[in-house]
């Protein structure tokens, strides 16, 4: 007997149509946690409703999301109102949600809540404790899985803002039972080594389950105690772990840990050559002034220099000597010519210039001048000065003038 096959997409229908025509599954109620929700643009919902044992994939379209009056996050213990269905194209059963009603949270964030509290409580978020990162790192080391997206974005990243940096790799599961255990081995490998300045750990997003290694407290005191600053770059920006509390920086995303880790070298290098041309112009600008001012004292000590005052002074000297030397000749000439004036006037009455005219001078025998014939005796002898010379002669007569 030949059965006929049924298409894909008939079987799928069928499905379909059995489960919306089913009373229980057409309108039912479940109780669980959300996990891994994301908002479409066009306001679907799309997220997972689980238990300890099993996951449900939920779709809430945004005719019946605009209605709810709370807004739901990961975490969150809900009682869905709904019907299953089969969405055709991918064959999978989905809860689609009329109506949701929050009941609390959920386990995994009840302990990330307890173990955030615990650790912020020891101090081991405390921002006075952060180590600073170095402006331009030696080397950069990266814990995380080796194929997923976030290595390729972070090196991608840290290559485009700055090509020459070495980065160091350290592959590990990043979600398992044993994933934190390897994370916190590759974190204490890197921490030790001398040429690693920077440490970057994370993954790409996930529900909170997928993230959960970011969230164990083993993870969260190796982190601590690690003397190299971390980057913890762990989901999405709305993602946040014990990592990003406890590390040094938290980074949004991976890529964003790669603009933290590094400045952009063609940008640093452009700002260098601006600082070096502006130094450079500064330093001329400098040497121009000193330049001047060097000129400027130059000359002004030249017209200070000692030499060049004792020969001013000397000149000054010399033209009063000459001034002092005239006048002097001047003196003397004119004291020359009033001195000869008043010999040549002495010499008028000088005796001798008397005797000159034919005069004598008398003198008697005791050599005394005589100017009157009545001091003279008869026959005493007496001296008659004349131009040329001396006589002696005796007084015979004598003979008066009245």
């Amino acid at each position: 007997m030949n059965i006929k096959p049924l298409k894909v997409s008939d079987l799928n229908k069928y499905i379909k149509r059995v489960l919306n025509t089913d009373p229980i599954l057409n309108n039912i109620y479940v109780q669980g946690e959300v996990s891994n929700l994301k908002q479409h643009f066009s306001g679907n919902l799309y997220f997972s409703l689980k238990d300890e044992n099993s996951k449900l994939n939920c779709v809430m379209f945004s005719s019946d999301s605009q209605n709810l009056k709370v807004k739901i996050k990961n975490g969150d213990n809900l009682i869905l109102k709904g019907n299953i269905s089969v969405y055709d194209r991918d064959g999978a059963y989905q809860l689609y949600v009329k109506d949701i009603t929050v009941k609390g949270l959920g386990q995994l964030h009840i302990a990330f809540e307890e173990l955030k509290n615990k650790l912020e409580t020891q101090g081991l978020f405390d921002k006075s404790i952060k180590k600073s990162l170095p402006f331009i790192p030696n080397k950069i080391g990266v814990v995380t899985s080796a194929t997923g997206a976030a290595v390729r974005d972070i090196i991608t990243v840290i290559k485009r803002r700055y090509p020459k940096m070495d980065i160091l790799i350290y592959p590990v599961l990043v979600q398992g039972k044993t994933a934190h255990q390897e994370i916190c081995r590759a974190l204490r490998y890197l921490d030790a080594r001398e040429d690693v300045d920077i440490i970057i750990t994370g993954r790409g997003g996930g529900s909170i389950e997928e993230l959960w290694t970011f969230n164990e407290e083993d993870t969260a005191r190796e982190i601590h105690h690690l003397s190299t600053p971390v980057i913890s770059a762990v989901g999405h920006e709305t993602d946040f772990t014990i990592a990003d509390f406890v590390s040094d920086y938290r980074a949004p995303t991976p890529s964003a840990a790669g603009e933290i880790a590094v400045p952009e070298y063609f940008e640093l290098s452009y700002k260098l050559d601006d600082l070096c041309n502006l130094m450079i112009h500064n330093i001329n600008k400098k040497l121009e002034k000193k330049k001047y001012e060097l000129k400027f004292f130059s000359s002004k000590l030249k017209m200070s220099n000692p030499d060049k005052k004792i020969e001013q002074y000397s000149t000054k000297v010399n033209d009063c000597m000459k001034r002092i030397l005239t006048k002097i000749n001047h003196k003397k000439e004119m004291e020359f010519l009033a001195l000869e004036k008043e010999r040549v006037k002495l010499h008028s009455y000088s005796p001798l210039a008397v005797l000159e005219r034919g005069y004598s001078i008398v003198k008697n025998n005791a050599g005394e001048y005589i100017d009157t014939a009545r001091e003279l005796s008869d026959g005493e002898i007496i001296t008659v000065r004349m131009k040329d010379g001396e006589v002696k002669a005796k007084v015979i007569d004598k003979e008066y003038v009245e």
